[in-house]
């Protein structure tokens, strides 16, 4: 192999690691406070991974109850909550900064509360009645997260 040569007014090695970076939209091209779309939103508690150790001891405690056997069905019923919950909060996260779409995970999320909420609350009620609340809710709340996905991913309908 021959040697390369230079070639006369070519930028240095910096200077177009540079400029690579300006058009990529990295963190040190970019003003403070914007993030380009392959990063994930920050948590509000910061570098702490408190998601992450939710949805571990959610898995614990699934681990633990399905080991204990017929006696360990609250602790199996505790783990899937728990684990719901961290999931469920950082895929609120990830949508409302328009960074990934999750409209039918949290439409399904908001008619399984508010259907359970109802049967709980009002006693016996006919199973048709729920399943009309509930695909009225889901419907209501894909439209609205799947529109406030679009205003903040600047027009995308999914990502």
């Amino acid at each position: 192999m021959g040697r390369r040569s230079r070639k006369r007014g070519e930028s240095t090695r910096a200077e177009r690691d540079a400029a690579r970076r300006a058009r990529a939209g990295t963190p040190s091209a970019r003003p403070r406070g914007r993030r380009s779309t392959g990063e994930r939103p920050p948590a509000p508690w910061g570098g702490f991974p408190l998601s992450e150790l939710v949805i571990l001891l959610g898995i614990v405690l699934i681990l633990w109850g399905a080991a204990r056997g017929s006696g360990g069905g609250e602790m199996v019923a505790a783990g899937l909550v728990i684990a719901s919950l961290g999931g469920g909060e950082l895929a609120l996260r990830e949508h409302v900064a328009g960074y990934r779409s999750h409209s039918s995970l949290l439409a399904g999320v908001a008619a399984f509360a508010v259907v359970t909420i109802v049967a709980l609350g009002l006693g016996p009620v006919q199973v048709w009645k729920l399943l009309v609340l509930g695909v009225a809710v889901f419907a209501g709340t894909f439209y609205a997260m799947r529109e406030l996905f679009k205003r903040r991913s600047g027009g995308l309908g999914f990502r």
